[in-house]
């Protein structure tokens, strides 16, 4: 890298106020001195970028956060929090500038990343390199399709659901492997309602970016379906604000994402921390922060912000008032030309569930042998008919996983010929990672109801998108089939063992497994009515339908846990999910033909169980009751806290095989023979 001309903070004319980029620039610095630790060298460098876009491009209303028609605003790089930060206190947000000087302390609203929820103006959690940006796209997916669904015939532009998702993104976020999924996923899908400002600083942590990379970024983008422009530094080594400026308002091509490449030097114009990796991630510290006050031609103390600079936040409050109310009589028509088309839109919103779902539901009788995955599939039929907000798709496994929505057409621009944009079936590809991620994404966007399917096995792909839905508790559906070494002969690459244990250690996120048919369609219905991240896991084998009340398994599986056979006295107790229940059912029958009576439980659930008060919990598995066994073909990680010291645990704590389905589960425990050890184990402790 050469060395910067370091130059005073450039004039750029009527586009953004220069007062206001150096303030946000030293709050930046002295934000991230004052907590001792942050990122300041981006969010000084580009201070000028985030002020243009707040302040001429994105259409948001300070006074109204959650204003419906707003663009979306997500900055990828989310360790340059306080970039963002600043913005919204020079917005007019609510987030002052004691929010500035507790940044990064315990409590405060502005946190190291920001967090959905927390912070207002802050759209989704970052900080998950590639996050961000493959979350935007999940978001764009789902104006394309509001739009489509409820104002299909409007001109571009004349719509009230016309809104835009802009992003800033930085090295890191191009090097994730996610962004190769989400960005071909953004040019396959023809999103021209996202614009991402990627950040060509050619510095990261570890020094200059050639150290890990050649890659032409426009040539990658080009070849993945976007309109990519790349803007050069200005001549006095800032960002060129100008042309960025005029490449926003016009450099764009319909049915197609837009890549900005923009050169910037990090940390610019501090003069002993420009183009430095230091800058990165350390604060600039009371010396340099002086040197830059001086560069940039102030004399204020730090966090002293001129009378001027304040007036200007009225600014940019009154043009999003007018945008507002410009949307608002653009609303305002379009809700009256059709009162039930706007209904339903507001049940869309509210993700309200038509009273006699539960209803229209399936049922199986008892006996009968079903698989977990077709009774999701049937589910997701019945539900899809009812839940207009229902979509969703596979990584490349809707047959495996039953995840088609039958006539639901497939979510893709018309020039493709293989679609619309109103299509319910969302051809992810083998793109697990991204998928997830855009999930995320489009369940921000709206009133979505929003399910991905891929094998159990391969969650581990999914993973951070996955801990990102728990911790923004994002109502979004994971489909995971082929939930055991059950799945057979494809053998252990594909058998999920660790992966149950794994998941349901991720706090706020819910793990069912059902034990048949009915469980599943309750699942479903209990999903639907929390409106929380959860995951499904399903198996191929057909299982038998328990004979148990329809009434009795909905009450049990909204619970967590249930019991599904019992005795007047039992000697011992079973606890088991999914496939496994018929394995405990058919081990306490063999025993009680002996004498021994068990109880046996259903716990399609922990995490459902765990939330039951005291007294349903001591119902199900009395304290007394120390006799406890758990059955279920996966580790056994998960089930200490259940069955106690004294219990025992059937589970898989080796890697499967390739095998016949029954052969391989023989092979790994899953035997009556097993089950019955266990039990007598369990009562002679």
């Amino acid at each position: 890298m050469t060395t910067p001309t370091i130059a005073p903070a450039s004039t750029w004319g009527s586009l953004i106020d220069s007062d206001t980029v150096t303030t946000a620039r030293l709050l930046s610095a002295d934000a991230v001195n004052n907590a001792a630790s942050g990122h300041p060298g981006t969010a000084i460098a580009l201070a000028p970028v985030a002020t243009l876009l707040f302040r001429n491009h994105i259409r948001h209303d300070p006074r109204d956060p959650q204003w419906a028609g707003r663009d979306r605003f997500i900055l990828s790089c989310g360790h340059a929090s306080i970039l963002l930060y600043t913005q919204l206190f020079l917005s007019g947000y609510d987030v002052t500038l004691d929010d500035l000087k507790q940044f990064r302390t315990l409590g405060s609203r502005t946190p190291g990343h920001p967090e959905y929820g927390h912070t207002p103006g802050v759209e989704t959690t970052t900080g998950p390199l590639g996050q961000g940006l493959a979350t935007a796209v999940g978001m764009a997916m789902g104006f394309v399709h509001e739009r489509a669904e409820f104002d299909e015939d409007a001109a571009p532009g004349a719509s009230p659901f016309d809104r835009h998702v802009w992003v800033l993104a930085s090295d890191g976020d191009l090097q994730e492997g996610l962004s190769y999924e989400a960005g071909a996923l953004a040019g396959r899908m023809a999103l021209d309602n996202l614009t991402v400002v990627y950040d060509d600083n050619d510095i990261q942590i570890e020094g200059d970016t050639r150290l890990t990379s050649s890659e032409d970024a426009a040539a990658r983008f080009t070849a993945q379906g976007w309109h990519v422009v790349t803007v050069g530094l200005a001549a006095d080594g800032d960002v060129d604000i100008e042309r960025l400026d005029e490449v926003l308002r016009t450099e764009k091509s319909a049915g197609k994402p837009r890549l900005v490449i923009l050169k910037s030097q990090i940390a610019f114009p501090s003069p002993g921390a420009v183009g430095t990796a230091g800058s990165h991630g350390a604060p600039l510290g009371a010396d340099e922060t002086s040197a830059l006050r001086e560069v940039l031609g102030s004399d204020r103390a730090p966090f002293d912000v001129a009378d001027d600079v304040i007036e200007q936040i009225a600014t940019v409050v009154d043009r999003g008032a007018e945008l507002h109310a410009a949307w608002n009589a653009q609303w305002s028509d379009w809700r009256g030309a059709d009162a039930d088309r706007a209904a339903t839109h507001d049940a869309f919103i509210s993700r309200a569930l038509p009273a006699d779902l539960a209803e229209n539901l399936p049922v199986y009788e008892a006996g009968s042998s079903v698989s977990t995955r077709d009774a999701s599939g049937a589910a997701i039929q019945a539900i899809a008919a009812a839940v207009p907000g229902l979509w969703g798709g596979s990584a490349d496994l809707a047959e495996p996983n039953r995840t088609a929505i039958a006539d639901g057409g497939s979510f893709l621009p018309v020039s493709t010929g293989l679609g619309t944009p109103r299509g319910r079936n969302i051809h992810w590809g083998v793109r697990e990672h991204g998928m997830a991620a855009a999930m995320n994404g489009i369940a921000l966007s709206g009133g979505w109801r929003v399910f991905a399917g891929t094998f159990l096995v391969f969650s581990d792909y999914q993973r951070p998108a996955i801990r990102l839905a728990a911790l923004m508790q994002t109502p979004v559906t994971y489909v995971w089939s082929h939930d055991s070494v059950a799945l057979g002969q494809d053998g252990p690459t594909h058998q999920p063992i660790e992966h149950l244990a794994s998941l349901r250690a991720i706090p706020g996120f819910t793990v069912i497994r059902p034990a048949d048919a009915n469980e599943t369609v309750a699942a479903w219905a209990n999903v639907l009515e929390r409106n929380a991240s959860a995951g499904l896991v399903l198996g191929r084998q057909g299982v038998p339908v328990l004979d148990v009340s329809r009434e009795a398994v909905a009450a049990g599986v909204r619970r967590g846990a249930y019991v599904v056979r019992d005795a007047e006295s039992p000697a011992a107790l079973i606890i088991a999910t999914g496939s496994e229940v018929a394995l405990a059912l058919e081990s306490a029958a063999l025993l009680a033909a002996e004498g021994l009576e068990l109880r046996v439980v259903s716990m399609p659930s922990f995490e459902w169980f765990r939330q039951q008060p005291a007294e349903y919990r001591e119902s199900v598995l009395p304290a007394e009751l120390t006799a406890r066994v758990s059955v279920e073909a996966a580790s056994g990680a998960s089930w200490r806290e259940i069955v106690g010291d004294r219990g025992e645990i059937v589970s898989i704590d080796e890697f499967g095989l390739s095998a016949p389905a029954d052969q391989a589960m023989a092979a790994r425990g899953m035997t009556t023979e097993n089950v019955i050890a266990a039990v007598r184990r369990a009562i002679s402790h």
